[in-house]
């Protein structure tokens, strides 16, 4: 072992939102039991790429008796999870041999559009005093009752936590909530990790638009359940 810089990870801070796992390049990071934890020392190069990435300040780099850094070790890791992976598990591993029947066609319940979240106006009627759906951008690929069970009767915006900037993605939020008096809010993101930023993005609107406003949040599985 050697005295090098590796990550920490504050338990009591760390809320388990998975923002910090897809900004480790080394596959270091990992949710476990609901917390972010470090797979193994050797994994880590302690640069803290991931540091600016935790929105509750859980994350810090510090001085300590560790396993050197192995790259080799790290390019082993990245394959076997790579073989691993169901698409944007996160090392969330399910079945999909037998996935839900899918639903009869029913009709489009849209009734607005664009609906990227960086693509909308920030005031406009479709939003006003509307009940409005914040859904990531592959819950319609998971869950087949969209139209029918999520969609009618709201307005909605779609985006992805993990590809795009979570913290833009809050204001603009925030500010279509105080500017349009939205009666409700209804979020949807997938069971994985990286998705959960999106709970993370709708708490912070919320509270920064000052008003009281319900919200409803569901997940969806990778097998196209909704919890």
């Amino acid at each position: 072992m050697v005295s090098r810089n590796i990550v920490q990870i504050d338990d009591e801070l760390c809320d388990g939102c998975g923002l910090c796992i897809p900004d480790c390049a080394e596959g270091a990071l990992k949710i476990v039991d609901g917390k972010a934890r470090l797979l193994g020392d050797s994994y880590c190069d302690g640069l803290g790429a991931c540091l600016g990435h935790c929105p509750r300040g859980a994350i810090n780099i510090i001085e300590r008796e560790a396993d050197p850094f192995d790259e080799a070790a790290v390019r082993e890791h990245l394959a076997e999870r790579e073989e691993q992976a169901h698409g944007c598990t996160n090392g969330i591993d399910q079945d999909l041999e037998n996935p839900v029947p899918g639903p009869t066609r029913t009709a489009s319940a849209l009734e607005h559009w664009p609906v990227q979240l960086n693509l909308v106006p920030r005031k406009a009627p479709f939003f006003e005093g509307a009940d409005l759906l914040v859904v990531a951008n592959c819950v319609p690929f998971a869950y087949p009752d969209l139209h029918g069970s999520l969609l009618p009767g709201r307005s909605v915006v779609v985006g992805c936590p993990k590809f795009d900037d979570t913290r833009g993605y809050a204001e603009k939020l925030c500010e279509i909530l105080r500017l349009n008096g939205v009666r409700s809010l209804t979020v949807a993101y997938m069971e994985v990790p990286c998705c959960s930023g999106l709970r993370w993005v709708v708490d912070r609107a919320v509270e920064a638009s000052g008003r009281q406003i319900p919200v409803r949040h569901h997940v969806v599985t990778v097998g196209g359940e909704m919890r």
